[in-house]
């Protein structure tokens, strides 16, 4: 009967514990830095905060257009008015019309 002696060997014994290390970091750092990860978390907080003040500003905006619109209705201004208005600021007139430009001096 042949036997064969074995030294023992201390890394033997690293082998499980290194490979569990090696996939505890791995999956961390993941957990930490990946795309839904925690830092992104905050992240994507900081961006959503910053979009929520952009939507505020816009929101306010078109409060305020509305509210100029809202002027621009039937019982509070001239037809004809408003129609001077929009060619002066458009700079347009029909091509049978004759402009004539007054200075407000």
């Amino acid at each position: 009967m042949w036997t064969r002696q074995h030294k023992e060997r201390k890394t033997g014994r690293l082998i499980v514990p290194g490979l569990a290390v090696l996939f505890l970091s791995y999956f961390g750092f993941h957990a930490y830095h990946g795309e839904l990860g925690i830092y992104s978390k905050y992240q994507l907080k900081a961006q959503a905060a910053g979009l929520q003040s952009q939507l505020d500003a816009m929101r306010a905006k078109r409060i305020e257009l509305e509210r100029r619109v809202q002027l621009l209705h039937d019982g509070t201004l001239e037809k004809d008015m408003l129609d001077e208005q929009a060619r002066k600021a458009l700079n347009l007139s029909h091509a049978d019309e004759l402009t004539i430009i007054r200075s407000s001096d």
